[in-house]
């Protein structure tokens, strides 16, 4: 992480929206959790439908491929359901899932209270940004939103 709560010039190059954008490093490198689990709320864990036997958790419940559905179906087992918007709802929690044009899963963000959102940038930090700020050739665009009630 760079001195000024941002991330090193080569990292933020990854991602050339993310510069154009105010975003934060909340959190250390790490390689125990990657997006998709952080979406979760999971910090102790790697989510991959790929070789779930192994090394990675998957959701026993959701089909163990690398799709759209497969995602769609381990989110909803935690209580998720499809969603039309990323806007701000009171009661709610989001998650966004993000893939390439031709749908497969890349990425996954969860929203903040405040309405900014925040992912684990594969073994780098975790990051708060604004949606469409990681958007691009690395993780494609966002695909499908979900929603779960907060309690």
């Amino acid at each position: 992480m760079g001195t000024d709560g941002r991330l090193e010039s080569y990292k933020e190059n990854k991602f050339p929206n993310l510069s154009r954008t105010e975003y934060s490093v909340t959190s250390k490198q790490s390689t125990s959790y990657n997006c998709f689990a952080w979406a979760a709320g999971e910090d102790d864990r790697w989510w991959s439908p790929i070789d779930p036997d192994n090394m990675y958790y998957w959701v026993e419940s959701a089909i163990a491929e690398l799709t759209m559905s497969a995602f769609i179906q381990a989110y909803k087992s935690l209580g998720y359901e499809l969603c039309n918007n990323s806007e701000l709802e009171a009661g709610f929690e989001k998650i966004a899932i993000y893939a390439t044009s031709d749908g497969e899963p890349t990425y996954a963000a969860r929203q903040l209270s405040n309405g900014r959102w925040t992912s684990k940038l594969g073994r780098w930090e975790d990051i708060e940004h604004e949606l469409e700020a990681l958007t691009g050739e690395m993780y494609g665009s966002v695909q499908q939103i979900l929603k779960r009630q907060t309690y």
